[in-house]
This record gives C-alpha cells, sequence and structure tokens, in this order.
C-alpha cells in the first residue's frame, strides 16, 4: 500500500509532517544537508537572540574606547569602525548559505526584546531567503508590577507588528503558560499569525552546590513530553479551524509520536532531541515508523489522519480537560494492588 505523506505547513508545501526544528544541526549548512538528506520537510534554524547582538556591539564599544578619557591621543589609535559582521550578519550570512544549498522550505527564527529589534531582523531575514519566519515568544513574566494583560497585550503588538513588516508566513513559537491560552491563540492569529507552535520547551537554571553559581543544564525530551502539545492541539484545532496551521514541538522521538500529533490536529511534528541523541538518520526512522502504522492501519494520506482524535471528534471530549484528570487519579493503584490484581 502506498501512503501520501504531504502536507501543507504556512501555506508551504511539504513531502511529509516531520520537521527538523530549531538546534545545532539546523545552525550549519553541513549538518542542515544531512537532515535534509534523511527526510526533514523543513528546516527550522536556531533563533537569533537580539541579546547576542547587542553584546557584541557594547563589547566593541568598550574596547575601542578603552583609555580614551584618561589619554587623548588614544583616540586616534584606531581607525573608525565602518561595518562589524556581528551575531546578526553570521546569522543571515548562514541563512542564505543553507537556503541556497536547501530543497526544503528554510524557516527562520527570531527572539528579539524590542519591537524594533523583531521588526527590523524579520525584514532582514526575509531579504536572506527565508521562506517562512518563527517568532519565538520568550520572556518570564518575573516583574511582579506587570499583569498578564500587560505582558500578552505586548506580545500581540509584537506579532501585529512583524506581521505587517513583512509577506512570508508567520508562525508564532508560545508558551503553554498564558493564563487563558485558548483565547490568547485566537488573538495570535487575529494578529496575523498564520500558523502556531506549540509549545516553546524552557530550560530551567540548576544549582551547583559546591560554588553556589546558577548554572544552565541541558536535558533532552522524552516521548511523555508530547501530552502537554496533544491535548493543547486537540483543543485549538476545533476552534482555529483548517486555515491556521498548528506544530507540534516537544517529545517527537518516533513514528508514533508524529501519529499522535497528526491525530489530535497537527499539520508537522517538529523534533530536536531525537535528531541530537540519534544523530540526521533518525528522520528516517521516524518516517519509516509513520509509513508503517498508516499502511497497518489502512490509512492513504496524511490528511486523512488530520484531526481525526481532536476535542472535536473524538467520543469523550471531556477527556482533554478536567475529567481526564480525575481519570488520572482515579487509575493509580500501589504496587501491591498490582501484583496482588
Amino acid at each position: 500500500m502506498t501512503v501520501d505523506l504531504r502536507t501543507r505547513y504556512l501555506g508551504l508545501e511539504l513531502r511529509s509532517p516531520i520537521v527538523a526544528s530549531a538546534s545545532p544541526l539546523t545552525r550549519e549548512p553541513d549538518t542542515a544537508r544531512r537532515l535534509e538528506e534523511a527526510g526533514a520537510a523543513a528546516l527550522v534554524l536556531p533563533s537569533l537572540f537580539e541579546e547576542e547582538i547587542l553584546h557584541e556591539e557594547i563589547q566593541l564599544n568598550r574596547s575601542l574606547e578603552a583609555g580614551s578619557e584618561q589619554f587623548a591621543e588614544a583616540l586616534s589609535y584606531f581607525p573608525t569602525v565602518e561595518s562589524f559582521a556581528g551575531a546578526g550578519d553570521r546569522y543571515l550570512a548562514r541563512l542564505a548559505q543553507i537556503k541556497a544549498a536547501s530543497g526544503v522550505p528554510v524557516i527562520a527564527s527570531l527572539n528579539a526584546t524590542t519591537a524594533g529589534g523583531w521588526v527590523r531582523y524579520a525584514r532582514l531575514m526575509q531579504d536572506a531567503g527565508a521562506d517562512a519566519l518563527e517568532l519565538n515568544l520568550y520572556h518570564l513574566a518575573a516583574d511582579a508590577e506587570r499583569t498578564a494583560a500587560d505582558m500578552e497585550a505586548t506580545d500581540l503588538e509584537l506579532i501585529a507588528a512583524v506581521r505587517a513588516a513583512i509577506s512570508i508566513p508567520l508562525a508564532v513559537k508560545l508558551s503553554p503558560y498564558y493564563s487563558a491560552l485558548a483565547s490568547f491563540a485566537r488573538h495570535a492569529v487575529q494578529r496575523g499569525a498564520g500558523g502556531l507552535v506549540l509549545f516553546n520547551r524552557f530550560y530551567q537554571p540548576d544549582l551547583d552546590l559546591e560554588t553556589l553559581d546558577v548554572i544552565a543544564r541541558l536535558e533532552l525530551s522524552r516521548s511523555s513530553e508530547l501530552r502537554l502539545p496533544l491535548r493543547w492541539t486537540a483543543i485549538l484545532r476545533p476552534q482555529l479551524g483548517p486555515a491556521v496551521s498548528l506544530a507540534a514541538s516537544s517529545g517527537i522521538h518516533a513514528g508514533s509520536d508524529v501519529v499522535k500529533a497528526l491525530l489530535v490536529g497537527a499539520d508537522v511534528a517538529m523534533t530536536t532531541s531525537a535528531l541530537l541523541e540519534h544523530g540526521p538518520g533518525q528522520l528516517r526512522t521516524i518516517e519509516a515508523e509513520l509509513v508503517t502504522w498508516m499502511a497497518d492501519h489502512e490509512y492513504e494520506s496524511v490528511t486523512q489522519i488530520r484531526g481525526s482524535a481532536s476535542q472535536a471528534t473524538v467520543e469523550d471530549p471531556s477527556a482533554f480537560e478536567r475529567a481526564n484528570y480525575m481519570k488520572t487519579l482515579r487509575s493509580w493503584t500501589t504496587p501491591r494492588e498490582r501484583t496482588t490484581a
């Protein structure tokens, strides 16, 4: 039985629903090429962070101005720097290089801190050849003076500003922590998001007990983390309609994970940790498992699968909401009960 894996995401025609999301593997042209050869339907580049750009510019200015206040002649030691290839320039150059060598859509990613940074670099990424842009809304609501409404209003203004500045498709990668996620998702679409990526996977800081330093600790995802994107994809698909693209992200490690994402209504499944752990060739395994499942269950296309188990189509819609919580708690048995059952 031949199965049709084709899907559409952000208006882009993809050969399959399996997308290589942002990671060190999509940063470099060589590994990006290997991902495409292994079957990636699209490539999402790592985010360009505005802080990286500002940090380099500040460090350069400090270096050039060092000693100038004490020694007037120091001003003549260095020529005026007309141009500086910083983090933003390097990012755009790699984007252009990867796009020129790629036969699949290349999606740029941006995480800025100011409205000007979002708009300026969104335009530059479009000019560098990006087929679409992913806004990575990553920030911590740690200011007690700012309400949830304040934070959401800022995010929606950013989405609208970027949408007005570019013509390529726009996706927004969301946090799961909005106080009224379904409402925010709808407003994000109304402000110009053509698709939503569910979800941004945050890396939590840890402590070194000897030095008491706050340290970064990277832990790869596991398939169990897919449950949160599954729940919200199932809830949002019938509310947002088929015109809005949905990408399931976090916990995509096997073909069965892709199937689950499609069943609840995702257009694509984005994978990172599985590729970092097993290499680009893992894409072939994931796709083969997807094809096998479809053939075994007599599905001829991805279109047939999509949304078959969303909240609008399952027998018990409440299973995606509060009822699932109660059933899960009541299903627990102790090890002694399991052995005597």
